[in-house]
């Protein structure tokens, strides 16, 4: 048996599946990590080597310096003969650890080895309400969003991989190529916040439900150089640079007529990343009404307000992001050039903002299908 998990791979009891397996006499023979490890240490962007861990099992990294680091080789996946995947998610596109799945799941089928997905609930929540923004254009494919879902999709990773092993046509259920272990009882209207369990740091910069309720907005600042609060102790939630003046952009956010928060003017120095050791001015975002509150469309927003604010100072990331070269991470993480350049041309927010953040028309069929789909692929 393969195992492919991360620090957040727990029990209701928090014990790691790779003690319950042991316990279950059912070690795994190799295990994968993706993106930050398999023990979840490495900071965003930085290839991860492979090792040993404390049973002496071999860990093979499947997130190095290339494209080609992100699968299972051949020589991994003949020391199994099943693949057993548990990762906790947090419910956006960019968050890449469904697409390590994915990856994982099509190179398995190729092999001959079936895999098995011990499915979660979304953190963020599941409804088709809380859909927000479009999925990619065509040319914008990348390991932020490997295939086409909305930047919330309000999918478990068990119905996104359904969804595309069916399109790859492969087989479902106890024979196929793909199994999934169902969430039992799943409110999808509501948040890990009324789960039996505390939430598990899935990653370095995502400690918190609070983190993840913003994240699917707050990933974009990785493709500008505002500080997406990497470095302080409310990544994603803290954004701002030494140029932001913080209480005029949380004036223009809190009178924008996007509901759910409320943006805080304050200061703050990255320990680390951008503008480390630096004193920034920007904005704290609170979240008081999950249900209102529309992550996606309040950081393009803030991008907007904070670009217009010193366009002397403000700019996209331009260096390479999550393999690519040749396109901005902007259009990356939103899937086409369109917001990047409305908010490079200074267009009013009311021209663009909406056509780019609403949700993806026909998108709660979709999670119907896919809900459906896991139903097959259930044991």
């Amino acid at each position: 048996m393969g195992l492919l998990a991360h620090p957040a791979s727990v029990d209701g009891r928090l014990v790691h599946i790779s003690r319950i397996l042991r316990e279950l006499g059912v070690a795994p023979t190799i295990v994968l990590g993706p993106e930050h490890g398999y023990g979840g240490e490495a900071q965003d962007m930085i290839g991860v080597e492979d090792a040993v861990d404390e049973a002496g099992t071999q860990v093979v990294s499947l997130y190095g310096d290339s494209l080609t680091d992100l699968s299972p080789k051949p020589e991994h996946l003949a020391k199994m003969d099943v693949l057993v995947v548990d990762l906790a998610d947090v419910g956006s596109r960019y968050y890449t650890f469904v697409w390590t799945a994915l990856l994982a799941l099509r190179e398995a089928a190729r092999a001959g080895v079936q895999t098995i997905v011990l499915d979660r609930p979304n953190p963020i929540g599941g409804a088709a309400s809380q859909v927000e923004g479009r999925s990619q254009a065509d040319g914008f494919l990348s390991f932020v969003g490997w295939e086409r879902v909305p930047v919330r999709h309000s999918m478990t990773v068990g119905e996104v991989l359904a969804r595309f092993a069916a399109s790859d046509g492969l087989t479902l259920g106890r024979d196929g190529a793909l199994r999934v272990v169902a969430v039992e009882d799943w409110d999808r209207e509501r948040l890990a916040d009324v789960w039996d369990r505390p939430f598990v740091l899935t990653s370095p910069n995502m400690p918190t439900l609070e983190t993840a309720l913003v994240y699917p907005g707050g990933c974009l600042i990785e493709g500008t150089n505002l500080s997406e609060g990497r470095g302080t102790t409310r990544p994603f939630e803290i954004v701002g640079a030494p140029f932001v003046d913080g209480p005029r952009l949380a004036a223009a956010l809190n009178s924008s007529g996007l509901e759910g928060f409320v943006a805080r003017p304050l200061t703050f120095q990255p320990t680390f990343q951008k503008h480390a050791k630096k004193t920034c001015g920007g904005v704290q975002i609170h979240v008081v009404d999950p249900k209102r509150f529309r992550p996606y469309a309040t950081y393009l927003a803030l991008v907007a307000h904070a670009a217009a604010q010193a366009p002397e100072h403000f700019a996209f990331r331009t260096e390479r992001y999550e393999f690519v070269d040749d396109i901005p991470a902007f259009d990356l993480l939103t899937g086409s050039a369109i917001a990047r350049k409305a908010i490079t041309d200074g267009a009013a927010l009311g021209d663009w903002l909406e056509s780019v953040a609403s949700a993806e028309p026909g998108w709660d069929t979709a999670l119907r299908e896919a809900s459906s789909l896991v139903e097959r692929a259930a044991p």
